[in-house]
């Protein structure tokens, strides 16, 4: 266990000591900071609970002649608890709170490694680029690409390229280029000797050494005058340019790279001269190596993506917003490849991942369940021993960006709370890497440990493909909960920006007056799986065992996005070729080596719709639903025949129907006409001696 010091913020806080279990202080960074200096004596890791001065008290501790047992921890009661207007009712709360600071952290992730040396390529009209690169040039390795021409420096201090940009793609370390020199004037041979410009005889070059094209009548006096340098070409054939660079500056009004999160070491600041400058600082200190976790895990396996040359499963791909994610085909296998580089760490792939293929790992699931569980049930025993009857909500926010809103939301209603409203008393907040990151295993998860909703705030700068999957699986999982007899458990905030603060007021002071909602299932005692699918089931099995309403015999439909389901079969279309077995990625679809039946089980269906896709006779259609967890388990039968057998050896080759379709297509071809249509009834090997037989 962990040493806690808790200050009320000189007062400002109504904290109980006899309930927190912990001494209360007045002012933990000023007068009374010599108790925090002690406790750097101990033996046993300090938890801080005040977020304010967590860079005092981290220099303090670097000060500390004793090195530190683990790193300093810190939790923010204050915000989101002690300067709410349900303060004295926080106590709940706050303890689950200083409980979650109290675990183990995750354990580590593999790392994504960059180098990069400097070599800088700024893109942008010659008017904006050059100046940067006059103050950059000391620092760092300088090249420049003007799309609009400029005044060039008369010393050729770094290469200047002029063109239009044709391909842009890489990331910190690694970008490639490509670009198209229009101009017949190539600026890395031209010398700025100034004999083009004083031969042009209608004044169509000036100081930027390029020709206006629109003022040139091809006399071609720069041609003759630049002969012995050969910058000048009207008939360049080659104009194709390419270059590798580790930094990008663009400062293009339609910046090439427009994804949402840009790659590391790509900065397109646009026209504002302090958004320039910032990024400029930026960039003189991404020289060196660096790295960032390898957020997700890949498993091949069992992934959907594609099979037999068909594509399933894209949902990872078309959710992807920084293109770090592309399909591979192999001998009609399909896979995703993830460049761990472009891999920003939204977590949506992940999310829309039916199979779990696709894992987040930073923190994982199993970790993140086990922080849930316990902030669900400190806070549920806390609210015991006050005798309070609420359970929590769950309010989970992107860390950096959420977290700004919550403790500028705080710090607001404390000073005007007639205008604002914070947390209300029950809503525990819980950060992640970013809210794309978590989906429906987790949500359900949280529901099962105890707590009564899942609210998810967006902060604003989430990318539209983001906020359409999130909303996408809200509505599938709130559709799960009302098959079972349930109300709706999951709900999103939307706010406008992290200035919005307006918006995430409101929603607040709404679930203030609705007041805590009950929970919807007993406590699971479960832990969350690695395995989406695995955590899923046990989900679902628990929420089951406590639905308000029994799923009815056929199962209840569930929304096109869902993950869940069966197959629907036109038996008098289905010829049992089984070429859905052989395309099924999951194992779903199942065949018998002895007769001619096709089998399902419901709980290997991820919905993927290969098997649709891969039938040559259009006999199956998805049918996404849920069924009993016992239902779901059976291997049900989807068609079965008659066996067809050779009429030469008697051996089962096809079915009745498979046979007898093949004989109405290929009957009136004259190539098997007389005898030669009996070879269709035939087996492979039967059919080679009958033919000859023939010959002979």
């Amino acid at each position: 266990m962990s040493q806690k010091l808790v200050c009320n913020c000189n007062g400002t806080m109504p904290l109980d000591t006899k309930a927190l279990g912990v001494p209360v202080h007045h002012s933990l960074c000023r007068q009374e900071v010599s108790t925090f200096l002690k406790a750097l004596d101990g033996s046993d890791s300090l938890v801080v609970a005040c977020t304010q001065e967590g860079a005092l008290f981290n220099e303090l501790a670097e000060q500390s002649e004793k090195p530190l047992v683990a790193p300093l921890r810190f939790v923010n009661i204050r915000e989101v608890a002690g300067w709410t207007q349900e303060a004295k009712l926080s106590g709940p709360k706050i303890a689950s709170l200083l409980a979650l600071a109290d675990m183990p952290e995750a354990e580590p992730v593999p790392v994504v490694n960059y180098q990069s040396q400097g070599r800088l390529l700024i893109v942008g009209a010659g008017s904006l680029a050059l100046p940067w690169a006059e103050k950059l040039g000391a620092s760092l390795d300088i090249s420049v690409l003007c799309t609009e021409p400029g005044d060039l420096p008369l010393v050729r201090n770094y290469p200047i390229y002029t063109g239009k940009v044709t391909k842009l793609d890489g990331y910190l370390g690694n970008f490639s280029v490509d670009w198209d020199l229009e101009n017949p004037i190539d600026p890395e041979m031209c010398t700025r000797c100034g004999a083009c410009v004083e031969a042009c005889p209608e004044s169509a070059i000036d100081l930027s050494f390029q020709i206006d094209l629109n003022k040139c009548k091809s006399h071609r006096s720069c041609v003759t005058a630049c002969a012995s340098i050969g910058a000048i070409s009207f008939d360049r054939k080659e104009r194709a340019r390419n270059a590798e660079f580790d930094l990008i500056l663009d400062l293009r009004t339609d910046p090439k790279m427009r994804m949402s999160q840009t790659p590391q070491g790509y900065f397109a600041p646009g026209k504002d001269p302090l958004d320039q400058a910032m990024v400029v600082n930026q960039l003189l200190e991404m020289v060196g190596e660096f790295e960032k976790p390898k957020y997700f895990v890949y498993n091949e396996k069992i992934c959907a993506h594609g099979r037999n040359g068909k594509v399933g499963c894209s949902a990872c791909i078309d959710v992807c917003s920084t293109g770090a994610i592309g399909s591979i085909f192999k001998n009609g296998q399909g896979s995703v490849d993830v460049n761990p580089n472009l891999c920003m760490g939204c977590g949506a792939c992940s999310t829309a991942c039916p199979s779990g293929a696709m894992r987040y790992n930073y923190p994982s699931v199993p970790h993140q369940g086990k922080e849930l569980k316990t902030l669900a049930t400190v806070f549920t025993a806390e609210a015991k021993k006050l005798n309070q009857a609420a359970a929590p909500s769950l309010l989970l926010h992107t860390l950096k960006a959420g977290t700004q809103m919550i403790d500028g939301l705080g710090r607001t209603a404390h000073v005007m709370p007639k205008q604002f409203e914070a947390l209300p008393s029950f809503v525990i907040p819980y950060g992640i890497e970013h809210i794309a990151s978590t989906g429906l295993d987790l949500w359900l998860g949280a529901l099962t440990y105890g707590f009564t909703e899942v609210v998810l705030l967006l902060s604003g700068d989430e990318d539209p493909a983001y906020r359409a999957t999130l909303e996408e699986q809200a509505h599938l999982t709130n559709a799960i909960l009302k098959a079972y007899g349930f109300d709706e458990r999951i709900h999103l905030i939307a706010a406008q920006s992290t200035d919005d603060l307006q918006t995430v007021s409101n929603a607040m002071g709404a679930m203030r007056q609705r007041g805590a909602l009950s929970t919807i299932c007993t406590p699971a005692s479960f832990g969350l799986s690695n395995q989406k699918r695995e955590t899923i089931e046990a989900v679902l099995e628990h929420l089951q065992k406590q639905a308000k309403t029994p799923l009815p015999e056929a199962g209840v439909a569930l929304p096109n996005s869902s993950l869940l389901g069966g197959l629907n079969i036109n038996k008098d279309a289905c010829t049992l070729c089984m070429s859905c077995v052989s395309s099924c990625p999951e194992g779903a679809l199942l065949d018998n080596p002895d007769e001619p039946i096709l089998s399902f089980i419901e709980k290997q269906c991820v919905q993927c719709g290969i098997c649709a896709q891969t039938c040559p006779e259009q006999a199956l259609t998805l049918n996404p639903r849920l069924q009993t967890v016992e239902q779901r388990k059976q291997k049900t039968t989807l068609n079965e025949t008659q066996a067809f057998h050779c009429i030469s050896c008697g051996k089962a080759f096809g079915t009745l129907k498979m046979v007898d379709l093949m004989l109405t297509k290929l009957g009136a071809h004259g190539a098997f006409a007389g005898a030669a249509m009996d070879r269709l009834k035939m087996c492979g090997d039967c059919r080679v001696v009958d033919m000859v037989k023939k010959e002979t």
